[in-house]
């Protein structure tokens, strides 16, 4: 079923406490929030440093938080606030955190110019690469065997964690950095943004001798991804800091500078459907909803906002955060699928 929108200033009715939506940023602290009435019900301290990113795992037992250059895991249904686990060995702010999908393993990126993965099931880092520049965003491919990362130099490699080692490279713009990376969870899409406001999107597919004979390749044989160059998009006047293109796949929010989110068809040629103002400063994380009909967004104006994209209106506030938020997660999974 999907999600039932209340009368136009209240929320999806399924997200009343089934919903775990978490925020974080620079006043060094993780905020759980009711996502249908804009409560915090709980504050995590990070004293160490700012958050620079938030991931749940799958089974919402656990979240993530990326700080500089600590990366720390917390129980959230624990009742004190003192992280599980810390994970060090990165050298510089980390930037990006991901779970394999049965969250047996993490990936986390840094601006040392690391990838990382770590085995939550034993101590120490198991594997690392090494970029050469600054990683701003890495997105894990749904084949679970594929990173793709982003870098200030204007560098996006895909890491073939199979073949332990960079499988491709592609340089979009020049130098330019490349802020935010996003690959669709059918595997056909991958978004990547810089710092001109620039968006660019390919097709993947599977190189020729992967996909030769039509057979599924064996889990020995290499599978390559290949890239095809399908859209750029010049989405914003400002840098672009995130880019998500949605569950169903059927849109890309990027988030701004500019202090706008914009939301993109991806099946009608890559219209701009709607430009998302309310923000008063940088718009620095987004979050799709399961059902991909909600947006929730974080700000430089100490807040973040849930959207309703039937709307494009915000229909919810989260305020508390005394300084910018940088990161927010959602996980409403479980709702959609007990609804």
């Amino acid at each position: 079923r999907h999600l039932v929108s209340l009368p136009r200033t209240g929320c999806p009715a399924e997200m009343a406490g089934q919903v775990l939506l978490a925020t974080a940023g620079y006043d060094h602290t993780i905020r759980f929030w009711e996502a249908a009435t804009g409560i915090c019900t709980r504050t995590l301290q990070h004293p160490d440093s700012q958050v620079n990113h938030l991931q749940i795992t799958s089974d919402r037992q656990h979240i993530a938080a990326a700080g500089n250059p600590t990366l720390r895991l917390f129980d959230i249904g624990a009742g004190n606030s003192t992280a599980v686990r810390t994970y060090d060995g990165h050298t510089n702010n980390v930037t990006a955190i991901g779970f394999q999908k049965d969250s047996k393993w993490m990936y986390t990126a840094s601006e040392d110019g690391t990838l990382k993965l770590w085995d939550l099931r034993a101590a120490g880092c198991q594997r690392e690469y090494e970029s050469g520049s600054p990683i701003n965003s890495v997105a894990l491919h749904p084949n679970q065997s594929e990173i793709v990362s982003g870098d200030r130099e204007g560098h996006i490699r895909m890491w073939d964690l199979q073949q332990n080692a960079c499988s491709a490279e592609l340089v979009p713009d020049k130098s330019k950095s490349i802020q935010s990376v996003s690959i669709a969870r059918d595997a056909s899409l991958l978004a990547a943004a810089n710092v001109s406001g620039s968006v660019f999107v390919w097709r993947l597919g599977l190189s020729e001798s992967s996909a030769a004979g039509g057979k599924r390749a064996s889990t020995t044989e290499q599978q390559s991804t290949k890239f095809e160059p399908l859209q750029k998009l010049q989405a914003h006047s400002n840098y672009v800091i995130k880019c998500l293109i949605s569950p169903d796949c059927k849109r890309l929010a990027t988030t701004s500078a500019d202090q706008t989110v914009k939301i993109w068809d991806l099946t009608s040629n890559f219209n701009c459907d709607q430009t998302l103002t309310g923000h008063q400063r940088w718009v620095w994380d987004a979050v799709f909803s399961a059902d991909s009909a909600y947006l929730v967004t974080a700000s430089s104006d100490q807040t973040a906002r849930l959207w309703d994209l039937s709307q494009g209106e915000t229909i919810r506030h989260y305020t508390g955060h005394h300084k910018a938020v940088t990161s927010v997660a959602m996980h409403d999974h479980a709702a959609l699928q007990e609804s």
